[in-house]
């Protein structure tokens, strides 16, 4: 016993000894570092200020919010320019030192500081090499979205058509009942499973697919309960790509979220150089009162745009005045019924009616205007509207809704101005810009010359 207790000292006095000289060894790599430290602080200072110094004189140069188009929806868009930059690094590094305001997209990697892990993040997402990225979607959602991004599942044919313009189609694995209906415009992502409508969609499919987003619209008035019924694993984006004042907004984001920034760049610029370049530029020189006072009635009869809708701000590029911006707005949705003695009493220039896209009335689908023809008959013979400046003068129109309320709004857009002011752009053809965009952007073949019904009446024909 004597014996073991001896061993035991030992063996104790060993450990002490051994927990002794770690200490003092520790104690010594401390001291060094504490040393190496302090011969390091001015060089660490003198970086600082310098790089201080470098930030501060690019503040300057910084663009801000106020001096672009709008404000792209990513966070680590710090400066809140249109597009995500070096200015945004800079800008990140001017908050850190205190030289700069925080903004909301700052916050790069949305933790909820603003620190040097958002001006890295920043610089991934600048590369392309962002593991995740976090955006404000269309209904002021923060949606943060794992990249990449390499199953989708869209639900609203808006949306699908903004896929296909940044070249993305590939990584879509389900859609819904609209976009399978939709043959001749999405011949490949018709063929993909179908899971149910847009408003009611089978979630059970859509868990099947194992997407790592949902891509679908703006529902007004309307709830598909997807933000409920979708596991937080799978990113929910609502967009609302018929709006033509949010569009370069909303392909931009796409373009970040699908690793296509070059794609969208490029639409982008396509779409900015008519509706700004040409038909705003031109309609910016009319007089307000020498404006054509538009009605434009919704495919559902007797009911019409109001201010925020997608039919509003199409009338509005074109140069139109429309009647019923201002009424107030019954429901979510911004659309209202009208009367004909509130019609009659306005007494618009021009009527413009968008027509439901169906087989047979009108579309990509459709080859003969009969139908279109007995529609534009039928609105203008309704009681009471004969009297109507418009009719008088068969300044009455009717345009597929899919030209209206989606990405090819623009094409609306410069229908109409042609509409209003014929003399104005008497050397742009609408058919012509439509025909670049489905071959340049949707890769379409298809010749608008041999297919398709979207104006009634043809513009070859006048009125």
């Amino acid at each position: 016993m004597r014996e073991r207790e001896g061993i035991d000292d030992v063996l104790g006095g060993e450990k002490k000894e051994k927990m002794k000289t770690k200490k003092v060894v520790l104690m010594e790599i401390a001291i060094v570092l504490c040393l190496v430290l302090l011969v390091a602080l001015p060089a660490i200072a003198a970086e600082q200020n310098q790089e201080m110094q470098k930030v501060s004189a690019s503040a300057s140069t910084i663009t801000t919010a106020s001096e672009c188009d709008f404000v792209l929806g990513i966070y680590g868009n710090a400066n809140e320019d249109d597009t995500i930059d070096m200015r945004d690094v800079t800008y990140i590094k001017l908050v850190i030192f205190g030289k700069k305001p925080e903004t909301e997209f700052c916050d790069a990697n949305y933790d909820g500081r603003v620190s040097m892990l958002d001006v890295v993040q920043t610089k991934l997402i600048i590369v392309g090499k962002e593991g995740k990225i976090t955006i404000v979607d269309s209904v002021g959602r923060n949606v943060t979205i794992d990249k990449p991004v390499r199953r989708i599942v869209v639900l609203t044919y808006p949306v699908a058509e903004a896929v296909k313009i940044v070249k993305a189609e590939r990584g879509v694995c389900g859609i819904s009942r609209d976009i399978r209906g939709r043959k001749t415009f999405f011949p490949e992502l018709s063929k993909l499973p179908s899971v149910g409508e847009a408003s009611n969609p089978d979630i059970e499919k859509i868990l099947q697919l194992n997407p790592n987003a949902v891509f679908t619209g703006r529902l007004l008035g309307i709830s598909d309960g997807l933000e409920e019924r979708l596991p937080a694993a799978i990113a929910l984006v609502r967009w609302d790509m018929g709006r033509l004042e949010m569009m370069t907004n909303n392909i931009k984001k796409l373009g970040y979220i699908l690793d296509a920034e070059e794609e969208a760049e490029a639409f982008c610029d396509f779409y900015r150089n008519y509706i700004d370049g040409i038909v705003k530029a031109r309609v910016a020189k009319i007089p307000d009162d020498e404006k054509k006072r538009v009605f434009i009635e919704h495919f559902r009869d007797y009911y019409t745009f109001l201010k925020g809708s997608a039919g509003h701000e199409v009338c509005e590029a074109a140069g139109g005045i429309n009647i019923a911006a201002e009424l107030p707005q019954m429901t979510e949705r911004p659309i209202v019924e009208i009367d004909t003695e509130w019609l009659v009493g306005e007494n618009p220039d021009v009527i413009v009616k968008t027509v439901s896209c169906k087989p047979g009335l009108c579309g990509y689908e459709t080859d003969d205007p009969k139908e279109l023809k007995k529609l534009r008959e039928e609105l203008m013979n309704r009681n009471g509207w004969k009297v109507i400046t418009a009719v008088t003068t068969g300044q009455v129109y009717l345009i597929d809704h899919d030209l209206v309320g989606s990405t090819a709004n623009f094409i609306g857009a410069i229908y109409m101005a042609k509409w209003f002011y014929p003399e104005l752009f008497r050397d742009i053809d609408p058919k012509v810009i439509h025909q670049e965009y489905l071959t340049r952007f949707q890769r379409l073949d298809y010749n608008l010359d041999e297919h398709g019904v979207f104006v009634y009446p043809p513009l070859t024909e006048g009125v």
